[in-house]
């Protein structure tokens, strides 16, 4: 029997209104909140929240004597489709070179390493 359930994932960041825009032209949604807490309720349920943190120190990527903590995969059908509009909404590229890979890898505006992972559709 499970102890919790998960209510959400949060990010620090130093503008939480500002990544929680990002995330939301990434992944849709509704945005949420106060300056130093703001949550996206994406569609499907899920919540990503976003914590004013204005020290921040993004995590480096790729450094195996550094941990980037953790990291989001997000689906998407069309990988090159799907880069077009994240970069358009401020990511960064981190490692896309390698177009055969089933994933590419880009940092969101505060610097948090995500993967856009290509699924076939069902």
């Amino acid at each position: 029997m499970a102890v919790a359930e998960l209510g959400a994932v949060v990010l620090d960041c130093p503008d939480p209104r500002a990544l929680a825009g990002f995330y939301a032209g990434v992944l849709g949604g509704t945005v949420e909140g106060e300056d130093d807490w703001v949550d996206l309720k994406a569609p499907g349920g899920q919540t990503l929240s976003f914590q004013a943190a204005p020290g921040l120190v993004p995590p480096k990527w790729p450094a195996p004597d550094a941990s980037q903590q953790f990291h989001l995969d997000l689906s998407v059908p069309d990988l090159d489709a799907a880069e077009k509009e994240v970069l358009a909404l401020g990511a960064t590229p981190l490692d896309t070179e390698d177009r055969s890979r089933s994933f590419r890898v880009y940092a969101d505006p505060a610097g948090h390493p995500f993967c856009l992972c290509r699924v076939d559709p069902a």
